[in-house]
């Protein structure tokens, strides 16, 4: 688990890659709590988080970005 200010100095590009591993991540954990072979549930719980910091961060710069765009005009 990455720590917010981790994450923000990674560029958009790292940020996507990121959150495409931690879905597919999330993804297993799903299917071994199914199959019951899941050894920590919490795990699941730490992977919706991680996605929701990642695509908050990557929310705020295109925020961030429009709104400079905006003031440029």
């Amino acid at each position: 688990m990455s720590k917010p200010a981790e994450l923000r100095e990674q560029s958009d590009e790292q940020l996507e890659i990121l959150l495409q591993e931690v879905q597919q991540n999330l993804f297993r954990l799903r299917l071994q709590s199914e199959t019951e072979r899941l050894e920590a549930p919490s795990e699941i719980v730490k992977a919706k988080r991680e996605i929701a910091r990642v695509k908050t961060i990557l929310r705020q710069r295109v925020l961030e970005r429009e709104r400079a765009a905006a003031i440029a005009k």
